[in-house]
């Protein structure tokens, strides 16, 4: 008779749990899908039911009964089974002050909710979601206390004109336009040499070198033979542009003509300032016409040929100003304009170059030297909406801002980038300024804001089931 009335005790216990069971189900399709309705506490003997845990130990809990996927039934879980105050078996929402706490979540950001408090495997306890705070997709709401803790801050959206510099490395070079090489135009003999050295200054008009020429000489006694017979003075003009033609300076066709005698030797002036960078020249050697024999090369104003990356060449434009620091004079630095930037691109550095004149009157910047240089580039001259760089979030994919809506409410804002430079990132479209946005511990608000989304979709089909 015993176990008989054992029996009868366990089906009376489950004829009153699945009786519970379908009151709670009508109450919550009468009211629609709310969190508010209360969670079934039934009495089974002296305890009641708190809620159901899942079976198989997951972190999921049910305010009726229900099978998981594998259609096992979730085990009650009664009072005094779980270490928390009395209070914890009321159901959800309850009030927390002025607000309403509808659900408590996963402390670890698990998609788990729980109507009633709760701790995680761990003895972590849930965290309590409040009413207004799931308003709104991504939208988060956090606590004053909070906000200090995480160190928030937030600016102004404003309008500013952005600069920016471009940094870069080069080396100092030679203004082609200031390089000149001599090479006679008539065949000859160097019997002196004047300017003996590489690297020596010379002076325009300063002597380089006194030649034996058998060509300089007929021609000038052409013209002597020519003056002398008294005819034509055509037959010697031609002779003394003859002389022209080969580059005989215009003093030495003078003092033909004043002393009617022939030089035997022509000396060989430089025809520009400059430092001899090459001498060929070399005393009693014989010359071809046109054979280079020094090179000299202006270096009162010098090229720096900078490789700057190919992701900066677009902010690089003619005209603008840039600074140069060369390594061996540390301390001192070089401005100049940008010249020139060259049509083609190296391969392997995916570099262009770009050519800054750069003055050099006292003669310090020699060619090959190594400098670093800064490209000076108004980006966006007009003002336009900026936010500090750190306010943006970069996905890869698009790029949102955390807006400031109210104390402590933060919402996920996508916008569309422009220009960036000084620090700050040109906003087109999404931003509108006197806006505050979030500039620090964005980050953490971000992941927050992604959790709240998380758990809405994961919470609203479990409502549902409620």
């Amino acid at each position: 008779m015993s176990r008989i009335a054992g029996a009868l005790a366990v089906l009376l216990t489950g004829s009153l749990a699945l009786e519970g069971a379908a009151l709670a189900q009508s109450g919550h399709a009468g009211h629609g899908a709310s969190v508010a309705q209360p969670a079934p506490a039934e009495a089974v003997g002296q305890r009641r039911i708190l809620y159901y845990r899942n079976p198989m130990g997951l972190p999921d809990t049910s305010p009726a009964p229900k099978k998981d996927s594998m259609g096992m039934d979730y085990v009650p879980v009664y009072e005094g089974d779980v270490a928390a105050p009395p209070a914890t078996a009321e159901p959800a929402p309850m009030s927390a002050g002025p607000r309403k706490i509808l659900y408590y979540r996963n402390p670890m950001g698990l998609p788990d909710t729980s109507p009633v408090p709760k701790k995680d495997p761990m003895g972590m306890d849930y965290v309590a979601v409040y009413e207004g705070e799931e308003a709104g997709a991504g939208v988060v709401a956090i606590s004053p206390e909070k906000v200090q803790k995480l160190g928030v801050r937030t600016e102004l959206v404003g309008r500013r004109a952005m600069g920016r510099q471009v940094r870069a490395v080069g080396t100092v070079q030679v203004d082609e336009r200031r390089l000149f090489v001599v090479a006679p135009k008539f065949e000859a003999w160097i019997e002196k040499l004047h300017v003996d050295t590489t690297g020596a200054t010379v002076r325009r008009g300063q002597p380089l070198m006194e030649v034996y020429s058998p060509e300089l000489v007929l021609a000038q006694q052409e013209y002597l033979v020519a003056r002398r017979a008294g005819g034509s003075d055509g037959l010697a003009e031609a002779s003394l542009q003859r002389l022209r033609n080969l580059d005989v300076p215009e003093e030495d066709i003078e003092r033909l003509r004043r002393t009617g005698k022939a030089s035997r030797t022509l000396v060989y002036r430089a025809a520009a300032d400059g430092v001899v960078l090459e001498k060929a020249a070399v005393r009693g050697m014989r010359f071809m016409p046109g054979e280079p024999l020094y090179r000299i090369a202006d270096l009162s104003q010098v090229w720096l040929i900078a490789d700057v990356f190919e992701q900066d060449l677009g902010q690089v434009q003619l005209g603008h100003d840039a600074e140069a620091v060369v390594n061996a004079l540390p301390g001192r630095i070089f401005s100049g304009t940008i010249g020139f930037v060259y049509p083609t691109l190296t391969a392997e550095s995916r570099t262009g170059k770009v050519r800054i004149e750069l003055a050099n009157p006292e003669g310090l910047l020699k060619p090959n030297l190594y400098a670093t240089v800064n490209l000076h580039n108004e980006v966006v001259r007009e003002p336009a909406v900026v936010v500090p760089e750190s306010a943006l979030l970069d996905t890869g994919r698009r790029q949102v801002v955390l807006v400031e809506t109210g104390e402590g409410r933060y919402e996920p804002r996508e916008v569309k980038t422009g220009a960036r430079a000084d620090g700050y990132v040109q906003i087109s479209a999404g931003l509108e300024e006197g806006e505050r946005v979030v500039v620090r511990a964005n980050f953490l608000i971000d992941s927050e804001s992604n959790l709240r989304a998380a758990l809405s979709g994961f919470g609203g089909g479990q409502h549902q089931h409620q």
